[in-house]
């Protein structure tokens, strides 16, 4: 279970969205015991070092065509934060794609991305892992897992739903 969360994670960080909270929640729900959520949470943060460090390194290898370059910083100037900070409010709004890729294109400081990397993953997967404990202990199992995938599903509609909102925003700016 906890490779399959890596390579999960690892996927979503590396090459493309993979709803990492619902594999996440799922997991949980295998075995919910908050030792087990932990151990999970870890796996998670270090897929997405590996995964956001192994995009840098491959676009710090790679030339870039200033064209992308050019449609990559324009599109960070429009978005709410143009910095480091932008990767916290990613986890609440997904906004970047290939974080790795925009950390170094838009030259931010690979330490504090990476830093704002674990910052975020903890929050986020933190609160859905006790959010997720509280279900389980506090209702019966099938009661449970319901109000985890509702609890899980919410926050994917309201992560989309404000991505969408702040890319609608800032294009009206």
């Amino acid at each position: 279970m906890l490779l399959c969360i890596f390579l999960i994670f690892l996927v979503d960080a590396l090459v493309f969205p993979t709803l990492p909270e619902l594999f996440f929640v799922i997991s949980f729900m295998y075995r919910p015991e908050l030792s087990f959520g932990l151990e999970l949470l870890t796996v998670a943060i270090i897929a997405e070092i590996i995964g956001v460090a192994v995009l840098y390194l491959i676009v710090s290898h790679v030339r870039i065509p200033q064209r992308v370059e050019r449609v990559v910083n324009k599109y960070i100037g429009f978005l709410v934060l143009g910095d480091e900070r932008l990767i916290l409010l990613n986890r609440v709004a997904p906004m970047i794609p290939f974080c790795g890729a925009f950390i170094k294109i838009a030259g931010w400081n690979f330490k504090r991305s990476m830093l704002y990397v674990v910052v975020g993953c903890v929050v986020k997967y933190g609160l859905i892992l006790l959010m997720n404990d509280f279900f389980f202990r506090y209702f019966s199992g099938n009661d449970a897992e319901i109000y985890t995938i509702a609890f899980i599903l919410a926050v994917i509609v309201i992560s989309f739903i404000l991505s969408t909102f702040y890319k609608k925003k800032n294009a009206i700016s």
